[in-house]
């Protein structure tokens, strides 16, 4: 198990991001999106404080965010990158199988990769996280070249918010059709 007070901030750049993107889309009634926390168990708690000093990860979670998007039902991950490839086991499998069947009952999944050296940021659909999963899964190439994120959706930044993925929701949208 890993401890709380060593990974809590993993990944926090990019979710501080998404949450000040996802209060604007609200303020904006463009879309309704919530974090998800993770759960943990608390081990030790200063008396003094009230605060929790060291904890667990009490259970696997989903994914960092789900919600609606003009009544379309989504869920979503943030994963940041500093290097040119994307480990694939940084998609963790309850979490491919929480998008699946996400999917199958109709939403939209995808995860928002941050390369943080080269302060870009892609939508990555979940057809291609699965194909490049089952590709990791069956003895292949155990992450995702530059190169190859190439094929997902770059994100801007636009209409105030820093990281503006509606239009690679819209995007993606389209081409399913």
């Amino acid at each position: 198990m890993a401890t709380w007070n060593t990974r809590g901030l993993r990944g926090s750049t990019l979710e501080d991001l998404i949450n000040l993107t996802n209060e604007k889309y609200r303020e904006q009634k463009l879309a309704l999106i919530q974090k998800i926390p993770t759960p943990i168990k608390p081990v030790q708690i200063d008396q003094a404080t009230r605060h929790i000093t060291l904890a667990y990860f009490d259970q696997k979670s989903t994914v960092d965010y789900i919600g609606a998007v003009q009544g379309i039902p989504v869920c979503f991950d943030a994963k940041e990158c500093a290097a040119d490839t994307f480990p694939i086991m940084n998609i963790h499998a309850h979490q491919v199988a929480f998008m699946q069947e996400f999917e199958e009952q109709g939403g939209i999944a995808f995860i928002i990769v941050f390369y943080s050296h080269r302060n870009e940021m892609y939508y990555m659909p979940f057809q291609m996280i699965r194909k490049y999963y089952d590709r990791s899964e069956n003895g292949g190439r155990k992450s995702i070249t530059y190169q190859e994120m190439q094929e997902a959706i770059p994100i801007g930044h636009g209409s105030g918010t820093p990281v503006h993925y509606l239009e690679a929701l819209q995007r993606d949208l389209e081409e399913r059709d």
